[in-house]
């Protein structure tokens, strides 16, 4: 009986210290050409970048975290990742409404606005999602940028 307890015990502790700490993670670059994870500031017509930023005229918010990325750009996987699917900010077509599901690291991530080069599969840290699509035809003179928006649509701004 006694072996059992600490057998127990021993297994109790082994799946703990397995347990990722999700607010430790640190995204790595983003975007090709912006290893710093610059975020998009406001634009007069379109509005800020920031989390919570005011959309519609104060009717909504803004749901995720947008991040300087050039159209046409290298996207990369912001820590070791598993590809979950087609992730689409939008209801109508067009040519930005593509983005990924991705999971790792104790997070849930959307990546908007980025044609990936795959849906599914594992990506380590640093390794190329996909493609920054090209916002300019969609929002002329933004800043263009790829947004992140955590699967629980809380704040992902502390990951940066």
């Amino acid at each position: 009986m006694r072996l059992y307890i600490l057998f127990s015990f021993l297994l109790l502790a082994v799946i703990c210290s397995c347990r990722v700490d999700a607010s430790q993670v640190k995204f790595g670059p983003l975007c090709s050409g912006n290893s710093s994870n610059r975020k998009r500031g406001c634009d007069a017509k379109y509005g800020c970048g920031n989390y919570g930023a005011s959309r519609n005229g104060g009717k909504r918010k803004h749901e995720g975290l947008d991040i300087v990325c050039a159209d046409g750009a290298t996207v990369y996987a912001p820590f070791d990742v598993k590809l979950n699917g087609k992730a689409a900010p939008y209801k109508n077509n067009n040519a930005i409404n593509n983005g990924i599901n991705l999971s790792g690291e104790g997070l849930c991530i959307k990546l908007f606005y980025v044609k990936p080069d795959s849906y599914s599969g594992t990506l380590k840290k640093g390794q190329k999602i996909g493609t920054l699509l090209p916002m300019q035809e969609v929002y002329p003179g933004i800043t263009s940028h790829v947004h992140v928006q955590m699967c629980d649509k809380s704040d992902p701004t502390k990951y940066f």
